[in-house]
């Protein structure tokens, strides 16, 4: 596995930013030969490029803590499948108001994530530009901007995985008791769905776009009820959706790093390395 922190300019937010790589490549027993065929040689060279997931942090974290507090390299590295994770501060993928430049104003994160950063791993790295093998995927923030950002354009991923973090109108259950919380009733939950997600969704069957596959997992400790309902409605929406919310767990690490390594085992993988797990 090598792990590239890397920093560059960016034109979306107009300043340096610093970016995390994770690209496989030879493992220790490979380096001494094992597991090769006959006369095959230890190499650096990947036989095909890379399969890609753009691996979202929550509110409050920043790009490096999806590998700080999973064993997400270690599980790239088995599934030979490169993950790029970025800092978002707390801004939620989104632009900004006010449109960024050289006198400041908002923040172009939106822009910065659909466009930017795909174009600079392309053009540094090797992984595949095809969207088939173009994956996105978040927990909490980050899964409500996986969402945002793959109804947005859904041409551009083959899948996508929204990890305790659905985009729904809870401005419709604030201030609720859990008592309150807890008398709703499936109807009610779905029709929570945001305004916003259902105005994508709209939109790309108006342009005729096949919207990705999802995995959506919420622990049963975390109010999964808005997440069931967002995976109802991509599923009425014509989606493809996986759904796990069986884990005992809250808002918390250990459910997340359980979640990638399932994520990256289900991924609809059609790339040269698909279906083969390496020991490392």
């Amino acid at each position: 596995m090598a792990l590239f922190v890397t920093n560059f300019i960016s034109y979306s937010l107009m300043r340096e930013v610093q970016m995390n790589v994770i690209v496989p490549t030879m493992t220790c027993p490979e380096s001494m030969g094992m597991g090769l065929k006959e006369g095959e040689k230890p190499s650096h060279a990947g036989k095909a490029p890379y399969p890609v997931l753009y691996l979202l942090h929550g509110f409050a974290n920043n790009g490096t803590v999806w590998g700080r507090y999973t064993s997400l390299e270690r599980y790239a590295e088995e599934r030979q499948i490169a993950v790029v994770t970025i800092s978002a501060e707390n801004k939620g993928y989104r632009n900004q108001e006010g449109g960024g430049g050289m006198m400041g104003g908002g923040d172009k994160h939106f822009d910065f994530l659909a466009y930017e950063v795909p174009e600079f791993v392309k053009a540094n790295f090797n992984v595949s530009d095809r969207p088939e093998d173009t994956y996105i995927a978040g927990l909490s923030m980050g899964s409500m901007g996986t969402l945002l950002h793959s109804l947005s354009n859904p041409q551009n991923y083959r899948a996508a995985g929204a990890f305790s973090g659905p985009m729904m109108d809870m401005s419709k259950s604030f201030g609720m008791t859990p008592e309150q919380r807890a008398a709703l009733t499936e109807e009610d939950w779905d029709n929570m769905v945001s305004p916003e997600a259902i105005a994508l969704v709209e939109k790309a069957k108006a342009e005729g776009k096949k919207l990705p596959d999802f995995y959506v997992a919420t622990g049963t400790l975390d109010n999964p009820e808005g997440s069931k309902a967002f995976a109802r409605f991509l599923e009425k929406s014509g989606a493809k959706v996986f759904t796990n919310f069986s884990r005992v767990y809250g808002h918390e690490w250990q459910f997340w790093d359980e979640t990638i390594k399932e994520f990256l085992d289900w991924l609809p993988r059609t790339d040269a390395y698909a279906g083969k797990t390496r020991k490392i």
